[in-house]
């Protein structure tokens, strides 16, 4: 339903001002507290992204860098494990050839069986070679083609030393030895009798790959399990940062209260204590600023209200025309100042009850026709129309209702007297910034499937352009060139009230208007419903 009440639309005031100096510099420290006054974006972006990336940096990359050092090394080892057992089996059949080698007629002979051949050479994977070389130089027995030691590396008369070579281009191990019998004769220029046993590498190697499977291949398994465990553990040992971290992010931005230090980790705890400090500092500040406002305030509200009186008889009495248009100014001025200081008790009263403040169940429908009545003088003073929108009062009839005659009330958890304010300024603004002949409406409108209402003022004034929405609710903060004697506090006491009640704010261009030559504004204040009760 509409109320009629003579009087015009509220022209849209600036919604609300940016914030002052001193709230952007605030700000500003907010962002990062503990950064220097003059860092720069650059010093931002250079700092490490993060304390969880730097300890896992730390932690996995020596883990990463030693992991294919540890490869080569198992696999040097492997290959000196598998080599032992070989290599004396080959010195085993080494000191039986030499064995074998007697004198006869004052030559070596080498007395090897056919047997004892056979035997040498049997084995399931490699081949075998031996030879046995006299010391002219001749092939006593075995494989012709094998390769010699160079004549330096030849060991003493029963050492066995062991080589690696190749023989018809394969890989071979070889044990060899010299034998020097004392009743052999030995000519000039002759040598010890030479002793090769060689086999090709192909146990070695199946039996250094088993070890190497052995130990490098749960490697494979047990590092990505590690990495799991390190992040996981890691994870785990800043769960309290995050836990801080949360516990600041939900917290209300007017809540200044210490964090626990007892809770956090002793490495964080004189961080956190610094922080609390800080908490300190900034709270008693904010109190010392408020309470400045609020006594400066009271203080001002006397003398302004004596002087507007004062310039009041004034202007009664004969006086001359430049005398006449002086005392209208100082009483206009005064107004303006007085409407000033009512606006900063009023911010600062919003801003003192945003913390431990305890909240009724209020009538939205009974506030906005309250403050509609209040405004209806001013408003007529200005031919402007102003009329209410919503829910009727207890008494309403049926006919106007369209229902059964019981009044819906409309209940949100708030406090009325800071309701009312908030819809004072809307309509103060609306009144200040619409032109004459203007019309202003108030509406409550509820939206069930949303469980929310909306408190609406709308305007038939010149608007308020999108660029500059964000930008008004600031403190102080008034669109260039439109003319009006606003503060620009009003859209920042309705921001304040709203957040102080959980609502939001919004500023949109007023679907309703019937004025095609001006925007008009529609400002829409949206608050949590508790239930529709009827009367």
């Amino acid at each position: 339903m509409r109320e009629p009440a003579p009087a015009a639309r509220a022209a849209k005031p600036p919604a609300s001002a940016p914030d002052t100096l001193d709230d952007v510099a605030r700000d500003a420290r907010y962002a990062n507290p503990f950064a220097p006054p003059d860092e720069t974006e650059a010093a931002i972006e250079a700092r490490p992204r993060s304390l969880f990336g730097e300890i896992l940096d730390w932690m996995l990359a020596p883990l990463l860098l030693l992991w294919p050092m540890s490869i080569a090394v198992t696999y040097l080892v492997a290959k000196s494990i598998a080599n032992g057992p070989f290599d004396r089996a080959l010195e085993t059949d080494a000191y039986v050839l030499a064995r074998q080698i007697h004198p006869v007629n004052g030559v070596a002979e080498l007395s090897l069986p056919g047997s004892a051949r056979d035997f040498l050479r049997a084995d399931n994977v490699d081949n075998v070679f031996y030879q046995v070389l006299g010391s002219r130089g001749e092939l006593l027995g075995g494989d012709r083609d094998m390769p010699l030691p160079h004549e330096d590396d030849r060991p003493p008369a029963g050492i066995v030393e062991f080589r690696d070579d190749t023989l018809r281009g394969i890989d071979i191990r070889v044990a060899y030895t010299t034998v020097a019998p004392a009743d052999l004769p030995q000519t000039a220029g002759g040598q010890p009798v030479l002793v090769q046993v060689a086999e090709t590498l192909d146990k070695r190697r199946q039996l250094a790959n088993d070890i190497i499977k052995g130990v490098i291949l749960p490697q494979f398994v047990i590092l990505p399990l590690a990495i799991v465990l390190v992040w996981f553990g890691l994870s785990r040992g800043l769960a309290p940062l995050h836990a801080l971290q949360w516990n600041l992010r939900m917290r209300r931005p007017d809540d200044l209260s210490p964090l626990e230090a007892r809770r956090a980790p002793t490495e964080i705890e004189p961080l956190v204590t610094s922080f609390n400090d800080l908490l300190t500092r900034l709270e008693q500040n904010m109190e010392l600023q408020k309470r400045f406002i609020a006594d400066a305030a009271h203080q001002m509200k006397t003398p302004l209200a004596g002087l507007r009186t004062q310039a009041e008889l004034a202007l009664r009495q004969d006086v001359s025309p430049e005398v006449h248009r002086s005392l209208e100014q100082i009483a206009t001025s005064s107004e303006h100042a007085a409407r000033l200081v009512t606006q900063l008790l009023a911010l600062a009263r919003a801003e003192n009850r945003m913390s431990g403040q305890i909240f009724t169940p209020v009538d939205v429908g009974e506030v906005a026709r309250h403050a509609v009545r209040d405004w209806v003088q001013p408003a007529l003073a200005k031919q402007m129309d102003l009329g209410y929108e919503g829910p009727p009062p207890p008494d309403g009839d049926g006919d106007r209702d369209g229902d059964d005659g019981h009044a819906a009330r409309l209940e949100v958890d708030g406090n009325p007297v800071m309701l009312r304010e908030m819809l004072s300024n809307l309509i103060d603004n609306a009144i200040r910034y619409t032109p004459a002949g203007g019309r202003i409406t108030v509406r409550v409108r509820p939206e069930p499937a949303a469980g929310v209402v909306h408190l609406e003022v709308e305007d038939t004034g010149m608007g308020i352009p999108a660029a500059e929405r964000d930008r008004v609710i600031e403190r102080f903060y008034r669109i260039l060139g439109r003319e009006g004697d606003g503060s620009g506090l009003g859209l920042a006491i309705v921001r304040e009230i709203a957040t102080m009640h959980g609502g939001t704010l919004a500023i949109e261009d007023n679907v309703y208007q019937q004025a095609p030559r001006l925007a008009g504004t529609l400002v829409r204040v949206t608050l949590r419903q508790r239930a529709t009760v009827h009367t």
